[in-house]
């Protein structure tokens, strides 16, 4: 079984949806035959580096509310997200462009590290409060899930992997993705957005019952 999942470091929904996948994946009896593939999308291709906003201000002027309910509705994803055991800082998280972090992410799936890069820019940029789109933290952050540090630097300093970020992201708006996470199973299946762990098991309980796909 092969499950891609589109997603953006910068969404918060998308780090609650993965951890909801894992509790569903970690109860499914066949996961070692599960294949996972992480895809990237951009919430905002045109964000800057470096901004003199917060996440407040940025969801506000997105959504045109007031500061205030940005605030409020921050922190209800906050609490959401400590339901499922994870620290969200996100009065201190930094505004970024994401498509170094994606591109990343697929320099260490070259290396059999996607899993572990995943995890980390998403607790980098929700928990640590680290800047993604700086190529030392993202270097750094590689030589922690056992990459190495320059290597990584030296591919960030050039644009290797923008053609495989982008193609993830050709491919979404040709699947007509508009929201993310986004859960593609044998490419039959779609799960859309945080869903509960328990969406996620009956899901993979279908598939699994339905048999391979005809193209496998």
């Amino acid at each position: 079984m092969k499950i891609e999942i589109w997603s953006d470091y910068a969404c918060p929904f998308c780090y609650m949806g993965k951890r909801r996948f894992e509790q569903a994946l970690n109860q499914f009896a066949d996961k070692n035959n599960v294949e996972v593939i992480y895809r990237s999308f951009e919430l905002d291709p045109n964000a800057k580096r470096d901004v003199d906003y917060d996440v407040h201000d940025m969801l506000a002027g997105k959504y045109g509310m007031t500061r205030e309910r940005a605030i409020a509705m921050n922190n209800d994803v906050t609490e959401q997200a400590k339901s499922l055991g994870l620290q969200y800082r996100l009065d201190t998280a930094i505004q970024t462009n994401t498509f170094d972090a994606h591109r990343l992410t697929h320099f260490a799936a070259k290396q059999g590290k996607a899993a572990e890069m995943t995890e980390l820019l998403f607790k980098a940029y929700f928990t640590d409060s680290k800047h993604i789109g700086d190529h030392a933290v993202l270097s750094a952050l590689a030589g922690q899930v056992g990459l190495d540090e320059q290597t990584a630097a030296a591919m960030l300093s050039r644009d290797d992997y923008a053609v495989e970020v982008k193609g993830d992201e050709q491919e979404a708006a040709e699947l007509e993705i508009r929201a993310v996470p986004f859960f593609l199973i044998d490419r039959k299946y779609a799960i859309t957005g945080a869903q509960p762990a328990e969406v996620f098991l009956e899901t993979l309980l279908k598939v699994s019952e339905a048999g391979p796909s005809e193209s496998e």
